[in-house]
């Protein structure tokens, strides 16, 4: 008698309630949001006139010499921001990386989590919000440029840095602990050294965050092309404006291509006969760095001296002594809560614009072979076109939505979605970009349709990192809501900034404390998110 074997039964496949509750829970949430996007008037027909007169000037931006000698000295006041900036941000990021990383701490989780809750105050704060409140302390020193780029950027890079020493093999590591070494210098020397390759791709991303912040802290009058951008703004000079706004799409494109060029040549070491050769390009690329550092340093006239200058220290007291205790009333309490509902749903409703419209925009911006010739020429415009929507900062997009839109959820979310779309849209062709191509290769080649092939072939690859992205951007959303706001687009900015006007300290510490709580908690939710999502 034969007996006959059989495979064992394949488990059947179960539904995932966590992946289905949080899909739920997204076009839920967008729903509450623009319900109340919609709620009452949202045209402003009075203000068609003026929006066509500042799209007709894109095709004749002001090129007077004049006019381009003061946006070249702006230029360097925002590349000097920038570099500094990013320095200071390095080194905070790799001293506090260490001493964040999971692995250094062991099994203790209390220290570790005390830790990174520590580090969410300086990085729950905008960068502006940092500017605005370090003038008070240090008057119109260049110190606020560069201390309100360094300080959130520093703990924003600590956590990447910290998150990055953690993902490394753990071996060295736990062999240097083994033979008596200390956890930081085992770290120094088990973890770094493998992590390098991402810790410098990462640093040089930051330069390109940097130059975009600079730009922001020059709205609110730390000079340099944000500044000059405000100016030309105000008085309704709209060639003006389309100079500034080429001036710094070409500003962040060369931030961009060198990015590129570095991060290229990290994720791919140079060697020579089989072996590991020094980088000329890298090399030359690090020296240059620290010129600039020192350029800078001197273009901008930086004094340590006015950090503990006897009116810092002054000021310094009386701010601190005037902020504590926070404001407790029952009319401002409410109206915190109020406006927090509206940063909330502004940032909901800019994420969903920025995605929806990264997932139109990813296939003609990714980079594929075998494109024919109009696709290329379309693939270069695209880019380009994103290119332009995230060099103009968020407030410069609110103020031009307020011509035909009314004040409201609506005009900060578009602009905070449309900057969010040239963010997102690059990182989303980057994704479609690292794609297996064998899957739509093969769908192609059995006869489907190119949007067919895009659907089953790439679509599900690209799905889980964009919705990651996505959920990050969110986070990043969050915080920039309070600097549309700050500008007059409502939420906690707008209350941030009338509370500012009259230097009611109390309030503002209050108004700070709740902008802290809301992105902890936002970062909190976008973490379960990813993690049901995976």
């Amino acid at each position: 008698m034969t007996a006959v074997l059989s495979r064992p039964a394949a488990p059947p496949l179960r539904r995932d309630r966590r992946r289905w509750a949080w899909g739920l829970a997204a076009p839920a949430a967008v729903g509450w949001a623009l319900a109340s996007a919609l709620d009452g008037g949202v045209l402003n027909p009075a203000g068609g006139t003026q929006f066509g007169r500042f799209a007709g000037a894109a095709l004749s931006p002001a090129l007077d010499g004049a006019f381009l000698g003061v946006l070249g000295t702006a230029a360097l006041v925002t590349v000097a921001y920038a570099v500094l900036g990013t320095a200071l941000a390095l080194v905070l990021g790799a001293a506090g990386a260490v001493l964040l990383a999971r692995t250094t701490w062991g099994g203790r989780r209390l220290g570790w989590a005390a830790a990174r809750g520590a580090l969410a105050v300086p990085r729950g704060l905008h960068e502006a919000v940092w500017g605005l409140l370090l003038v008070n302390l240090l008057g119109l020193d260049p110190w606020v440029g560069v201390l309100a780029i360094g300080l959130p950027c520093g703990a924003v890079t600590a956590k990447v840095f910290a998150d990055l020493l953690d993902e490394v093999p753990r071996g060295p590591y736990d062999a240097l602990l083994a033979q008596g070494s200390g956890r930081v210098a085992a770290a120094l020397y088990g973890l770094v050294p493998q992590a390098t390759g991402g810790l410098l791709s990462y640093a040089v991303y930051r330069l390109e965050c940097a130059v975009r912040s600079a730009v922001v802290l020059g709205l609110v009058g730390a000079g340099g092309l944000g500044y000059q951008l405000s100016l030309s703004f105000s008085s309704l000079r709209w060639p003006e404006v389309w100079t500034a706004v080429y001036a710094l799409a070409l500003l962040c494109l060369g931030a961009d291509v060198a990015g590129r060029a570095v991060r290229r040549r990290v994720a791919a070491p140079r060697r020579r006969a089989g072996t590991l050769s020094r980088d000329r390009v890298l090399t030359a690329a690090a020296r240059a760095a620290l010129a600039a550092v020192a350029r800078a340093w001197w273009f901008l006239a930086l004094s340590p001296a006015s950090l503990v200058s006897a009116r810092a220290r002054e000021q310094a007291g009386y701010v601190l002594g005037a902020a504590w205790p926070p404001a407790g009333g029952g009319d401002l309490l409410r109206e915190v809560a109020r406006q927090a509902v509206v940063t909330l749903q502004t940032s909901v409703l800019a994420i969903a614009v920025a995605t929806a419209g990264a997932v139109l925009v990813a296939g003609p911006a990714a980079r594929l072979a075998g494109r024919s010739a109009p696709g290329r020429v379309a693939g270069a415009l695209v880019r380009a076109a994103l290119l332009l929507l995230r060099a103009v900062p968020p407030p410069v997009w609110a103020l031009v939505l307020l011509f035909v839109l009314l004040p409201g959820v609506l005009p900060g979310a578009l602009a905070l979605g449309v900057y969010t779309l040239g963010v997102l849209g690059r990182l989303t062709a980057e994704v479609v970009e690292e794609a297996d191509a064998r899957p739509r290769s093969a769908l192609t080649a059995l006869g489907a349709r190119p949007a067919g092939a895009w659907l089953y072939g790439v679509a599900p690859q690209a799905a889980g990192p964009v919705l990651a992205f996505a959920l990050y951007r969110w986070e990043v959303a969050v915080r920039d809501t309070l600097l549309v706001g700050l500008l007059g687009a409502g939420g906690l900015g707008a209350l941030l900034a009338s509370r500012l006007a009259v230097f009611d300290w109390p309030a503002v510490t209050t108004v700070l404390l709740a902008t802290i709580a809301l992105t902890l908690a936002v970062d909190l939710v976008s973490e379960r998110a990813r993690r049901a999502l995976r």
